[in-house]
Order: C-alpha cells, then sequence, then structure tokens
C-alpha cells in the first residue's frame, strides 16, 4: 500500500486555517462586519501575554481582554475595538472585537506562520548594539533595512561606551559615521555614567517607540534608565565577561513621564 504523501508547511496551515473556519461557524464566533463600533470601546493594546492581551482606554483605564478568535492578530501598540464584560474570568474583563488598520508593523520570520508582527503603530526604532558581546555591524544593517522597509526612523544606539578605550572609541566612531553620512543619527550611551540618557529621553518624547538589538546589549538597563519606576528586570552581569544574561519579558508599552511610550 502506497504510503500517504506528507504535507508541506503551506498545506499544513491550509489545512489549520479551514479547521479554524469551521470552528468559527459552529460555535457562531462574531464577524467584524456584523458588530456596531459606536458601541465598542477604542483602546490600545499595551500588553501581550498569550491568549490575552492588556488593552488601555481613552481614559487610562486597563482591562485584561480575550482576543476574538476572528481576529487574525493582536500585538503591542495595535489600536482596538472591544466590549467590556460585566464579570471578571480570572481577571479577564473584556473582549478584543476588531483590530483597527495599522500606519506601520514591524514583523519577524517565523517558521510556521511565515510572517509573524510583533508590534503595531510605531514610530521610532531604537537599535541598540555594544561592543559587547561584539559591535556587528552586519546587525546594524540589518535592522536599518527593515526600518527602511516599513518606512520607520531608526536611531542607532552604541551603548556600554564606558568600556571603550579612547583609542577604541576613536575607532568606533570612525566606523558609525558611514552611516551618518548616509543621515542616520548615532548616539553613545552608558547606563553607568549616564552619558547620551537625557539625549536618549529627548528622542523618545511623543513617540512610540521600540528597543531591538541583540541580547545583552542593554536595552532592559536603558528602558530602566529612561523609566525608572518600570517594572523591568535587568539580567545579572558577570564580573568575568561583562556580558548581560537574557531577560525574559512578556511584550508590553511603557509609559514614559514626558509623553512618549
Amino acid at each position: 500500500m502506497a504510503k500517504k504523501p506528507k504535507l508541506t508547511q503551506r498545506q499544513k496551515r491550509q489545512v489549520a486555517a479551514n479547521r479554524s473556519k469551521r470552528l468559527r461557524e459552529k460555535h457562531g464566533a462574531k464577524d467584524a462586519s456584523s458588530l456596531d463600533e459606536s458601541a465598542l470601546e477604542s483602546g490600545t493594546v499595551i500588553g501581550r501575554f498569550g491568549k490575552h492581551a492588556d488593552v488601555e482606554d481613552t481614559n487610562g483605564e486597563v482591562s485584561r481582554c480575550h482576543i476574538r478568535r476572528t481576529v487574525d492578530s493582536v500585538v503591542c501598540g495595535d489600536k482596538v475595538f472591544f466590549s467590556k464584560g460585566d464579570d471578571a474570568e480570572s481577571g479577564v474583563r473584556g473582549v478584543i472585537e476588531i483590530v483597527k488598520d495599522r500606519h506601520s508593523v514591524l514583523t519577524r520570520p517565523d517558521y510556521y506562520d511565515g510572517i509573524k508582527p510583533i508590534a503595531a503603530n510605531i514610530d521610532r526604532i531604537i537599535v541598540v548594539s555594544s561592543i559587547l558581546p561584539s559591535l556587528s555591524l552586519n546587525i546594524i544593517d540589518r535592522y536599518l533595512v527593515a526600518c527602511e522597509d516599513i518606512g520607520i526612523t531608526p536611531l542607532i544606539v552604541l551603548n556600554k561606551v564606558e568600556l571603550l578605550s579612547d583609542e577604541e572609541r576613536a575607532t568606533v566612531t570612525e566606523q558609525l559615521k558611514t552611516y551618518e553620512k548616509l543621515g542616520y543619527e548615532v548616539l553613545f550611551t552608558s547606563c553607568k555614567t549616564g552619558e547620551g540618557i537625557n539625549t536618549l529621553n529627548e528622542y523618545l518624547n511623543d513617540n512610540i517607540s521600540v528597543f531591538v538589538g541583540q541580547s545583552g546589549v542593554g536595552k532592559s538597563s536603558l528602558i530602566n534608565q529612561v523609566l525608572p519606576d518600570a517594572d523591568e528586570l535587568t539580567g545579572d552581569i558577570s564580573d568575568n565577561s561583562g556580558l548581560g544574561q537574557h531577560t525574559t519579558t512578556a511584550a508590553k508599552l511603557l509609559h514614559l513621564p514626558a509623553g512618549g511610550i
């Protein structure tokens, strides 16, 4: 008896999509076209936690919400319409019904889904690098290409500059001049000495920004500098290597004192 041919990844995704469609039809899931937007609350997704998301409404109140099965994807920064429930089931007080159109979306490749959105409606991307674990111009280049592709303004940040000798700093400065000649802005920062932190704050004002970069370059430490009250965990630093240990956090938006996010 001949073996059944294996399904390709594309075929598997189509099978899963068809199964989800049948489930929605069976359980009578709401369709966005049948919803009255005037009867819904408007808000911004400020946190994503598995199958739930935290939504901040126009009054600043935060509700943890289920995500309607008919909604394709929900990420931090999404503007949504959601319905509030009277009863809080395990802390969940609403349902996201509709995701509004995005003016920008940050994505990454995903083995199963092809391209996966990770943040929406972003104004600026902070590309953080450091001499430790290593200064990778190739990674900076890749982030800049992504920024150009989606039309988001980047800021290149070289962190941990207190570790540079005068000679090393001169060399790195010369390397990064290439980006400045292309019109990109470059900022040197140090969480230990405070260099560049005030300037970084100015860049973040009145913008929705995302910090990107390799693990260990100090993204969480920089966030703690511009927002000391944030519940950001910062990885311990090895005395021997100076490398930041990986810090695992759920995706979330943090409000800055001057109005940025």
